[in-house]
């Protein structure tokens, strides 16, 4: 029998983690980012988070990253959105507020990637067309598929989520040119994790106090 690769622990067995863990729906995105973890393990939830039964019951935060949909013109592909509210789209969804969200932006930012940080609403489809508009007046910048569900399953631990832009107005998704754009969202996203872990230290450090407006509704 082997042990998971993620916890380390034995079929049948739970073990608590002590730091955060990084969630990305698909392989290739957490193949990328990865690349810049040190120390934190990365999960795969699956599309739409239907594994989000991989993650530990137990852990210091839950960060979901990987690629989105802007919903409006001030993101451009290959720019990073990290979430300050994620918001479901089901009728009894309240929006969950993000831990230190600007100080997550800093970190980024730090490391010469272009950041900005606002709303991102998760959608059961892929947002597209009149209906990024009307996302977009609601107040929400990216779409993504996971964000929320894993939001919901991270009771009173933090959460933070980043989205590297893919698509956009004026840049389809079903577009050929996409396939060159996904190339290089995934060489951002292979950058995000030097940031990533140097602001779950300072959140762990109680030096999120800088982000404490961001974080009120």
């Amino acid at each position: 029998m082997t042990s998971d690769p993620v916890t380390g622990a034995e079929p049948g067995e739970s073990r608590a983690m002590v730091g955060p863990v990084v969630c990305a729906a698909l392989g290739v995105e957490a193949r990328a980012v990865r690349r810049g973890l040190a120390r934190t393990p990365v999960v795969v939830v699956g599309y739409r988070a239907r594994r989000a039964d991989r993650l530990p019951g137990s852990c210091a935060a839950l960060v979901v990253v990987g690629f989105g949909g802007a919903l409006d013109g001030r993101l451009r592909p290959g720019d990073i959105l990290v979430a300050d509210q994620i918001h479901g789209t089901g009728p009894d969804t309240d929006p969950v507020a993000c831990s230190a969200p600007r100080l997550l932006a800093e970190e980024l930012g730090r490391d010469g990637l272009s950041v900005q940080v606002g709303s991102l609403v998760t959608t059961d489809h892929v947002v597209r067309g009149k209906e990024r508009a009307l996302r977009a007046a609601g107040g929400a910048r990216v779409a993504d598929m996971e964000s929320a569900v894993i939001a919901a399953r991270a009771g009173n631990r933090p959460v933070a989520a980043l989205r590297v832009v893919v698509d956009g107005p004026g840049h389809p998704l079903f577009h050929p040119g996409v396939i060159g754009r996904g190339l290089a969202a995934r060489r951002v996203l292979a950058r995000t994790g030097p940031a990533i872990e140097r602001w779950s230290l300072l959140l762990v450090r109680g030096e999120d106090e800088r982000g404490t407006e961001a974080r009120t509704p």
